[in-house]
């Protein structure tokens, strides 16, 4: 981060009862995701919510 930019590695994804799954948001940390994430599932929808951590080359590294 020497050039000034934010490192979000944590990733909340949703999936709706269809099987799509959609990228809900990015984190700078574990805790705030998860925070995130509970906060979605405890709206009572249909839709499942998880944590993912995103590898430095930009992809799930679970």
């Amino acid at each position: 981060m020497n050039d000034g930019t934010v490192t979000l590695p944590w990733l909340v994804v949703r999936q709706d009862d269809n099987g799509n799954r959609y990228r809900v948001g990015r984190y700078a940390t574990r805790a705030e995701a998860e925070r995130i994430a509970d906060s979605l599932d405890g709206r009572g929808h249909k839709q499942l919510y998880w944590v993912e951590r995103i590898s430095q080359n930009g992809t799930s590294a679970d």
